[in-house]
């Protein structure tokens, strides 16, 4: 008897014969299809920008929420399953607040380092991947399109104001009409 791919694809640990993850891929085609989310640094800060979409009209356009603060000097944009970033917001608010009541400081927002996480949870194997690197990212469904528009257009020096108008422009690029 042969599986066919919806029995593969019921849990994030179960392989198909192609060797493939289906649970895995349809969580990253979730982000990919997220909200288009850009972030650009200058050296007077950073622009967040993020398309707003309202998919249901029972939906109301103020309650949406992609852009949040994690502590009074950090902050985060989202792109994907909201319930899932809002986990992860809310746990990077704690450990920020436990790190702050512990050493009396605030957390360290600059890192040297890239990492890969890998773990096991009750949902299977996970990896993570972060990097400290980007001076302009764009996520989402539009990402592609709104990365090349920063590559072709950021440079080091631009002001906060000038990243501003970069961002809206690579947002209204993106955006259905």
């Amino acid at each position: 008897m042969f599986l066919t791919r919806s029995e593969y694809d019921r849990g994030v640990n179960t392989f198909s014969p192609e060797g493939r993850l289906f649970q895995v891929e349809y969580a990253i085609e979730a982000i990919k299809l997220g909200s288009t989310t850009i972030g650009v640094r200058t050296p007077e800060g950073v622009v967040l920008g993020v398309e707003q979409r309202v998919q249901s009209p029972l939906l109301e356009a103020s309650s949406i929420e992609k852009i949040m603060e994690i502590d009074q000097h950090v902050g985060c944009a989202m792109s994907g399953l909201t319930a899932d970033a809002r986990t992860m917001i809310d746990h990077a608010q704690v450990t920020s607040q436990n790190h702050a009541f512990t050493y009396d400081e605030k957390s360290v927002t600059q890192a040297v380092v890239a990492l890969l996480v890998p773990g096991y949870d009750e949902l299977g194997p996970q990896l993570y991947h972060t990097d400290p690197r980007y001076e302009a990212k764009a996520i989402g469904s539009g990402s592609e399109a709104a990365q090349s528009e920063l590559q072709d257009k950021w440079h080091k020096q631009m002001t906060l104001w000038e990243v501003r108008t970069l961002t809206l422009k690579a947002l209204k690029q993106v955006m259905a009409p």
